[in-house]
């Protein structure tokens, strides 16, 4: 067993590399670029919606009051007429990156303590590089990426963005592997 005070250098160096590679594929690189549809006649749906003064949060529309509401030959005509949305709304006014970027690099380290955790439960000081590599990889892959899935299974989000941030969870995974790998205490 290795301590978590042992591994606060990879968990923290890990955090940074994720944190730099992913602006690169985010900003610097296309593959990203489609992952969001542009909205059919944007402005006139924008300014049909705008009167509400919809609040920041994430909606779904039509929506029953209860799961007796689901049988309901109401409900089931809203779901035939369409549309069926699922909508999270943003504040207004410029995205506030500062504050993502901060949230996203936090995340970052909270997979790397995960990753530490189990890693330094399994394993003791001085294992090999593959041996680490292998508990923290997958350990930061599922952090990174399996909890997306179900928002494609259950919320329809296209199957190409929940791959493609899939291959880049792998990627950050790999990452932090080989940061814990390199840096494990020997």
């Amino acid at each position: 067993m290795t301590p978590l005070s042992a591994l606060w250098l990879p968990i923290l160096l890990s955090a940074v590399v994720v944190f730099v590679v992913s602006s690169v594929v985010h900003m610097l690189l296309p593959w990203h670029k489609g992952d969001y549809k542009k909205l059919p006649h944007e402005a006139q749906v924008l300014d049909a919606l705008r009167p509400f003064e919809i609040p920041p949060g994430d909606y779904m529309a039509p929506r029953p009051q209860s799961t007796k509401d689901l049988g309901s030959a109401e409900f089931k005509e809203k779901m035939n007429q369409g549309p069926v949305i699922v909508l999270t709304v943003l504040p207004s006014g410029p995205m506030a990156m500062g504050r993502n970027l901060l949230m996203w690099f936090l995340y970052s380290l909270i997979v790397g303590l995960f990753a530490a955790y189990v890693a330094g439960r399994a394993l003791p000081p001085g294992t090999n590089y593959l041996h680490v590599f292998r508990f923290v990889g997958a350990t930061a892959f599922i952090g990174y990426s399996v909890a997306l899935w179900q928002m494609t299974i259950w919320y329809r989000r296209s199957w190409i963005t929940t791959i493609k941030s899939t291959i880049d969870g792998l990627l950050y995974g790999l990452l932090t592997a080989g940061m814990f790998g390199w840096l494990w205490p020997r």
